[in-house]
């Protein structure tokens, strides 16, 4: 039996464990099966739930944060092998407050699990921030209480709530993360074509370049392998993708820049993937199909955790990961294409008949292409007057530096920004800020006291490399407090150093 096989087998065994005989205790705030889920559960219900079935040295919460509104980020634990759960697992919802299946799978997850314990494995040490947007969730809004889109702040790290997952990443060291998600079905576009999105569920890895390869082919191996789960369970299921309706529109794997939790996981060193359910806004009753939403999201959850050999083999490609040394460049600008003109088929629902309908097309991008490159530097300087500025992010990620108490000779190399482009790219699809720069000729300078220096011999050098990286065609200087700090023909207040 080959190693899929075994995935997909102890998958399912797991699946099928976890749907069986099971009864909701009297504070559980979802029906017993649920698959019969048509309301989603708050934020007042949660806590009360999770109080109920808290067990010392089983089942833990813990407050992480407080929201801008004060409600509280909490992270559950669950552990029945204790020093011996050495697989350890970050599953995270709702950092759009409006995106609610993911959430609901979790807590129904943590119910299974409190009245069968067997459901765990026993090397597996499981951490579950079900609402990681409480305010954006009470508000049924994308945004955070300071109005943030969460997924939109891991570079900054401005919000509690994105602080407070960054600070459980770095502190439990997942092997394996999984950030959950939900689109629109029923888009507009694909309302003009009679159509809506096909999939009720679906699923990518990770794909940031600084990720090594080896954790991106387990991604898609763990993607690929979902699907007769999926199929068996009579969801509609598919890779996730982002884009238009076939056959004029580009279709295309999420984002490889890092400001999402996905990208923001891996590299981490955590096998990491993004979960997103279909959702039709335009229905009647949007919630008419949550308990499917919430079955799709359950079976992706345990078949992820897979069986012992499979968390064998993904404990140490994450171990591996995070002793992988930096490579000699650094991607700094990529987009996704079709290489070789591929035609695919991508299904649609027909609206007026329910049919599913292939639809051929070029459109579809799966081969991340790197247009531009630049050698790894063993360090960066922050000069002294963008410190203040910089210290919080820096602080918030954990990174590790140096603040220079008198001038140190360096070989330096500023990178000049030229402009900020702020439209949309039609052309290559891609979004607005993007950062054209040039870099300067290497010298010898002084750098001067003050100068904050971030060396990439740190644990959390990739990290460091995606934040500070100036030659990066998105990077800090696309948000608010930091484009201030970037004058067209100046150079950049972060310069590479070799």
């Amino acid at each position: 039996m080959s190693r899929g096989d075994r995935l997909l087998r102890a998958a399912g065994l797991f699946l099928a464990l976890g749907m069986a005989g099971l009864a909701a205790p009297p504070q559980a705030p979802f029906p017993a099966d649920h698959r019969a889920m048509r309301r989603t559960v708050s934020y007042d219900a949660m806590l009360a739930f999770l109080d109920g079935v808290a067990k010392p040295g089983f089942i833990t919460v813990t407050e992480e944060a407080r929201s801008a509104q004060g409600r509280k980020v909490l992270l559950v634990r669950l552990n029945r092998g204790g020093a011996k759960a050495r697989f350890r697992v970050l599953y995270y919802a709702q950092q759009h407050g409006d995106e609610v299946a993911g959430k609901d799978a979790l807590l129904t997850l943590i119910r299974d699990i409190a009245a069968k314990p067997e459901l765990l494995p026993g090397d597996v040490d499981l951490y579950l921030m079900p609402m990681l947007n409480p305010d954006g969730a009470e508000a049924h809004r994308r945004f955070n209480g300071a109005g943030a889109d969460l997924n939109r702040d891991h570079l900054l790290l401005a919000q509690p709530e994105t602080r407070a997952l960054h600070r459980v990443a770095r502190r439990v060291r997942p092997h394996l993360a999984v950030d959950s998600h939900e689109f629109g079905r029923d888009s507009e576009d694909y309302a003009k074509h009679g159509w809506e999105a096909w999939p009720v569920i679906t699923m990518d890895g990770c794909n940031h370049p600084l990720i090594p390869g080896y954790l991106k082919v387990a991604a898609l191996e763990a993607v690929t392998a979902a699907a007769p789960l999926q199929q068996k369970a009579g969801h509609a299921y598919r890779r996730y993708l982002v884009g238009g309706p076939p056959p004029d529109d580009e279709l295309r794997p999420s984002t490889p820049e890092v400001d999402d939790g996905r990208n923001g996981m891996g590299t981490l060193g955590a096998l990491s993937f993004i979960i997103e359910a279909g959702v039709r806004h335009r229905s009647a009753d949007p919630s008419a199909d949550l308990g499917e939403r919430v079955d799709g999201y359950r079976i992706l959850y345990r078949h992820l955790l897979g069986d012992r050999a499979w968390r064998d083999r993904i404990l140490k490609l994450a171990e591996r990961a995070r002793r992988e040394p930096l490579p000699p460049f650094i991607a700094t600008n990529t987009f996704w294409a079709n290489l070789d003109g591929k035609v695919s088929a991508v299904k649609v629902r027909e609206l007026g008949t329910g049919r599913t309908l292939e639809v051929p097309t070029a459109m579809a991008m799966s081969d991340l292409v790197v247009k531009g490159a630049v050698p790894t530097p063993r360090a960066y300087a922050i000069e002294p007057s963008a410190a203040a500025r910089f210290l919080p992010v820096l602080e918030a990620q954990g990174l590790r530096f140096e603040t220079l108490a008198a001038p140190r000779r360096a070989k330096v190399e500023r990178v000049k920004l030229l402009r900020i482009e702020e439209p949309y790219d039609d052309l290559y699809q891609r979004y607005k800020d993007r950062q054209i720069v040039e870099r300067q000729p290497r010298t010898d300078l002084d750098l001067p006291a003050g100068t904050l220096i971030v060396p990439l011999d740190q644990d959390l050098a990739r990290r460091a490399i995606q934040v500070l990286e100036p030659c990066l065609l998105y990077g800090l200087y696309g948000y608010p407090g930091f484009r201030e700090l970037a004058k067209p023909g100046a150079d950049l207040p972060v310069s590479r150093l070799f």
